[in-house]
């Protein structure tokens, strides 16, 4: 059996008396890249801060790179999660240089605060070079473009050799041109033998590959269906998890979902 890298048992959250998850179990395994699809305030993002332990669940058992929530370091654990979302770009000193906000990733830190080693050095000029940003590690990353931008936080994720990756909606702000040739990137990334495991965060079918083979749909909390992508991704889920009239096409191994006019059993669905 595959190495369980992050297994959640059972979890809710309930934030101010509202509950946020709902009975959430979910296993990660090495090797096995995962989608995190859903609509905005489906839960998302407070399923991954509860991985992360920025949110300690309600109930359930949390284990994550085989420690178990309540007696893990939570802080040591992070440094083996690299994390990219649209937040840490804004937080970032857009003046500092594209090795400078990579480096800054060594110490999990939003800004570099001390001279680097050769041996650091290299491993920053490593992680670009996986991520085709080695061309901008001298330009100032509030210079570059977003498609860069991205190459960058990426490589600041990888920089600690993390054992799992999320990309927290990673395409939002790319025109379509840039999108595809970012896509790409990441294919590369996940293909390759030492990838780590990629969770990728959506709402975009489009955005999945075949390297994405299992996803976790939420909607309200809940799982609404969680396994390999050939099983649990079908218009009649996404259907329900986007509360509209759609359907499902898939085209050279690219997903497009199709929405169709709003009829009144979609409206009946939204008022329920």
């Amino acid at each position: 059996m595959a190495e369980g890298v992050v297994h959640l048992d059972d979890v809710s959250l309930v934030r101010d008396g509202r509950p946020i998850l709902r009975h959430i179990t979910w296993r990660i395994e090495r090797g096995r890249h995962w989608a995190l699809l859903g609509a905005n305030g489906s839960g998302k993002t407070s399923l991954l801060k509860v991985i992360l332990g920025y949110e300690w669940p309600s109930r359930g058992r949390v284990r994550v790179l085989g420690q178990s929530f309540g007696q893990a370091d939570i802080p040591r654990l992070r440094r083996r999660i690299g994390w990219v979302s649209n937040a840490l770009m804004t937080r970032l000193n857009g003046r500092e240089r594209a090795w400078e906000v990579v480096a800054g990733g060594l110490d999990a830190s939003l800004q570099l605060y001390r001279d680097v080693t050769d041996d650091e050095r290299t491993q920053v000029r490593r992680a670009l070079a996986i991520t085709g940003a080695l061309a901008c590690e001298h330009q100032r990353y509030e210079l570059l473009s977003q498609g860069e931008q991205q190459r960058v936080l990426i490589a600041r994720a990888l920089v600690q050799d993390p054992t799992v990756l999320i990309l927290d909606e990673p395409c939002v702000g790319l025109d379509p041109a840039a999108r595809e040739r970012f896509l790409r990137d990441q294919e590369r990334l996940a293909c390759n033998t030492d990838s780590p495991v990629i969770v990728w965060v959506t709402h975009h079918v489009e955005e999945l590959r075949p390297w994405i083979r299992h996803a976790l749909i939420l909607k309200e909390g809940r799982a609404l269906a969680c396994g390999p992508v050939e099983q649990v991704l079908c218009s009649e889920v996404l259907a329900r998890a986007f509360d509209c009239d759609c359907r499902l096409v898939r085209e050279n191994d690219v997903f497009r979902l199709i929405c169709e006019p709003e009829n009144g059993a979609a409206a009946d669905r939204r008022t329920r």
